[in-house]
């Protein structure tokens, strides 16, 4: 039996940048023989950080389900992809050329900053991130994030235009017709392909609600609610509870 176990990063398994406190986390996990797939509205570059940091060699999904990087020859079979030195893409997602574009039409009424109109010390203030970390969150390759606006309103617009807008947990997500869920499924259905699987997924915002749906035991970290996750407060209490 294949146990893969999805992964949200920001306040699930980190509690804020440091990757030091998911250690303990991550080791067990290997312990216990888990494929660890981290799915999270970071970027590329920030999870290959992470991943670094943490010894993590498994497939990856990038910018809430835009992305899925699969490392070469991972799976004894071809997959179909955009292929990069060291990954083959599978992507889901819009690329953040067109985000911005309709962005740029919107922030001067809605007072909209996001990565793309915000300075790297900006960003360092509104996400409290370390400042040699935010070049590796503005590497956006399929998504935005809006941090700051003036005025509602502007969610509406751009989900009438074919974008989806999510929230996170703590801010909004701006990408094209793609989800965690949707990402989620086609990595369960690759491991299908190589034997049985027992799946699991752990998150704390709205956008993980898609992943939730596709995975056998579902918890969610924190008090929002989901008919098929599991409350918890903690990534810590999901291993009691997990075998």
């Amino acid at each position: 039996m294949i146990r893969i176990i999805f992964l949200d990063l920001d306040k699930t398994l980190l509690p804020e940048y440091d990757p030091d406190p998911a250690r303990p986390i991550i080791e067990e996990l290997k312990r216990r023989g888990y494929e660890i797939i981290f799915n999270s509205s970071k970027t590329r570059a920030e999870q290959e950080y992470y991943r670094k940091a943490l010894d993590i060699k498994t497939p990856f999904i990038t910018e809430n389900g835009s992305a899925i990087y699969i490392p070469k020859g991972y799976f004894p079979f071809k997959v179909e992809g955009r292929e990069t030195e060291k990954h083959i893409v599978i992507e889901l997602g819009t690329r953040v050329e067109m985000i911005r574009s309709e962005l740029r039409k919107l922030e001067s009424s809605y007072g909209l900053k996001y990565y793309g109109n915000s300075t790297k010390e900006e960003i360092a203030e509104f996400t409290k991130m370390p400042l040699d970390l935010v070049p590796l969150a503005m590497e956006r390759e399929y998504s935005e994030t809006i941090f700051t606006w003036a005025k509602e309103g502007w969610q509406e617009i751009l989900k009438g235009r074919g974008f989806n807008v999510t929230m996170g947990s703590r801010f909004y997500s701006v990408h094209g017709n793609s989800n965690k869920g949707k990402a989620a499924q086609v990595v369960l259905d690759m491991y299908r392909r190589i034997g049985r699987i027992i799946s699991y997924a752990v998150g704390d915002g709205e956008n993980d609600f898609p992943m939730f749906d596709v995975v056998d035991r579902a918890f969610l970290i924190g008090k929002l609610r989901h008919e098929k996750a599991e409350n918890v407060s903690s990534i810590e209490e999901v291993l009691e509870v997990i075998e």
